[in-house]
């Protein structure tokens, strides 16, 4: 039987809304004297990373305890401390291709959410970056407690879009999210750039 056409959609916010440039992170690393891609490796670690995503610990203690594993390469825990302040001052950039299609879909009727695995500092990017009103409802692992690409994590995005599994379409650039989302009952597509703009405009048929 051949499968209901979707009538919402989820969205991951960094990798497919947000990017983020490498090179600020390597400009920071220059400076500072770190190798490149040490900010990222650091911050990145799943035993670092885990407990900020799922709201054990803020972001600010997040990037603590980053400049504390950088104390020693940088110099000194000032110089850490500076690095990591400098490092996250930079929020990203919205891909506007991207926000075009999250209006056009929402004015053609389908409720779209943002998927993401996020820390406590997410409502504060939504509003630097103008995105509070883009979507119908914004799933956060730090509120939920629990991150992609766990089956409750899906559970309860579908329920924020008032929608069932069946009939949501979630899109997001890490492969394992994807799977996850499948294994949950949502349609799936690993996104891979704005060239896959016109699968997910097939795919909602609006």
């Amino acid at each position: 039987m051949a499968r209901e056409r979707a009538t919402a959609l989820l969205v991951d916010f960094d990798g497919v809304v947000r990017r983020f440039d490498p090179a600020v992170a390597a400009g920071v690393e220059q400076r500072y004297g770190l190798a490149e891609g040490v900010l990222t490796e650091i911050a990145m670690q799943w035993g670092r990373l885990q407990p900020v995503l799922t709201g054990q610990v803020s972001h600010a203690d997040w990037m603590t305890s980053v400049a504390d594993a950088l104390a020693e390469p940088v110099g000194s825990p000032e110089r850490a401390r500076a690095a990591v302040e400098e490092w996250q001052t930079y929020r990203g950039e919205i891909d506007a291709e991207v926000l075009g299609f999250v209006r056009e879909a929402r004015a053609a009727g389908i409720r779209v959410g943002l998927a993401t695995n996020a820390t406590d500092r997410l409502d504060d990017d939504l509003a630097a970056l103008d995105l509070t009103d883009e979507f119908d409802a914004v799933v956060s692992s730090y509120r939920l407690g629990v991150n992609k690409p766990a089956k409750e994590y899906f559970q309860a995005a579908c329920q924020a879009l008032a929608t069932p599994p069946d009939r949501v379409l979630f899109t997001d650039d890490e492969d394992w999210s994807v799977r996850g989302a499948r294994v949950a009952g949502l349609s799936a597509h690993r996104w891979t750039g704005p060239g896959d703009l016109r699968y997910l405009r097939a795919a909602l048929a609006y």
